[in-house]
């Protein structure tokens, strides 16, 4: 539509938000005809400044923002702002880009920030027909023709006046339509939002449901299994427990034995200590008997040097020497009986350390699966 590739700036501004007095269109005629060149005139006011890309469309009448020109021209910037001249401007569309169609159609002054400065009557695009055609007449029908002008003005100007109103409510009623449309679109979106959101939850829900009820199926199963195991730890408990007493009675049984073999352990120690005072005492006599056999064996050696014959006195201690001897290897005799009889008695000793042993590890074993954790009586074994 346009000969320049460039689009011009606009924007979605509204009629009611526009200035059409700042730039004023001249000589614009009712209708153009189509194949030629249009010519658009027009002027700058004073406080309005041109800028490079200001621009000027050919838009149809009825038309809400400057996106909806025709075709549009790039307007020349004048050279000195000052001048008469500069004020009034043209530029020319070409009759290959203007519109076809007999609709109406009007110039729009719009600046590089698409907000319209000025616009002008409506007219448009049609050949020349025979009511067009100048017809002269009296001086009288021409005041006629001027009053009926003047009244079709007026009228025109009414309508002019009316449509402005009506493309203000138009623009409002637009206006409001867009915003309920887009308050529509916000409500269709979030409606949208909500029904995924909902879909989502729903099939959140029903995947927990699903694994609930797989979970209160496995739980039911575990509990049937743990009803069970109830029962026969139940059972155990009670076996455990006669156990346990069994136990306990053959602790107290152990207990009662240990103490007896504590006492007896006591008694042969005693007779133990006895044993070995009274094994010194022999060994004490037996060195003794020693002594004195030695001494008689050095007194017979000295009587039975030179002489042969034996006087009552050698007998006699012949006869000493022999009781010496005898009552020696009695004490010996008696010496060696002592000694087995005292190994006899360490190997009760040692069998009543085992004995005491097994005792405190049957009552260590008994106590730990009661879980009472007591401390095992000491026992002192004397060697």
């Amino acid at each position: 539509m346009d000969e320049t590739v460039e689009d011009p700036p606009t924007s979605a501004v509204l009629l009611d938000h526009c200035h059409f007095s700042q730039v004023i269109f001249n000589s614009v005629e009712k209708f153009y005809v189509p194949g030629g060149d249009v010519t658009c005139y027009y002027t700058l006011t004073q406080h309005f400044i041109p800028r490079r890309k200001d621009w000027i469309g050919i838009f149809r009448v009825g038309w809400k923002t400057t996106r909806e020109y025709y075709t549009f021209m790039w307007v020349t910037l004048p050279v000195d702002l000052n001048s008469n001249s500069a004020k009034q401007q043209e530029v020319q569309f070409k009759a290959y880009y203007l519109p076809k169609d007999d609709e109406y159609y009007q110039f729009c002054y719009v600046d590089q920030d698409g907000v319209v400065r000025g616009a002008s009557i409506p007219f448009q695009f049609r050949p020349e027909n025979e009511e067009d055609i100048l017809v002269v007449t009296t001086q009288g029908e021409v005041e006629e023709i001027e009053q009926h002008n003047k009244e079709l003005c007026k009228e025109n100007q009414e309508l002019k006046d009316s449509c402005v109103s009506l493309q203000k409510q138009n623009s409002d009623m637009q206006a409001e339509l867009h915003k309920k449309e887009e308050d529509l679109e916000t409500l269709k979106s979030t409606n949208k939002k909500l029904e995924q959101q909902v879909k989502a939850q729903k099939d959140c829900w029903e995947t927990e449901l699903l694994q609930l009820k797989e979970q209160n199926q496995k739980m039911a199963t575990e509990n049937e299994k743990l009803g069970v195991r109830v029962e026969q730890l139940q059972a155990q408990l009670s076996t455990q427990e006669k156990e346990i007493e069994k136990l306990v009675q053959g602790s107290q049984d152990k207990t009662e034995q240990l103490e007896h073999l504590k006492k007896e352990k006591s008694q042969l120690l005693l007779t133990l200590t006895q044993q070995r005072e009274h094994q010194k005492k022999l060994e004490q006599t037996v060195e003794e008997m020693k002594q004195e056999e030695t001494t008689a064996m050095k007194k017979q050696q000295e009587l039975t040097g030179p002489r042969n014959k034996k006087t009552a006195v050698e007998e006699q201690l012949v006869q000493e020497v022999e009781r010496l001897k005898a009552k020696v290897e009695a004490g010996k005799a008696c010496f060696l009986e002592k000694y087995k009889e005292c190994q006899r008695l360490h190997r009760q000793i040692r069998q009543l350390r085992a004995a005491a042993l097994e005792v405190k590890q049957d009552q260590k074993s008994q106590q730990e699966p009661m879980g009472m954790g007591s401390q095992e009586p000491a026992v002192t074994v004397i060697g």
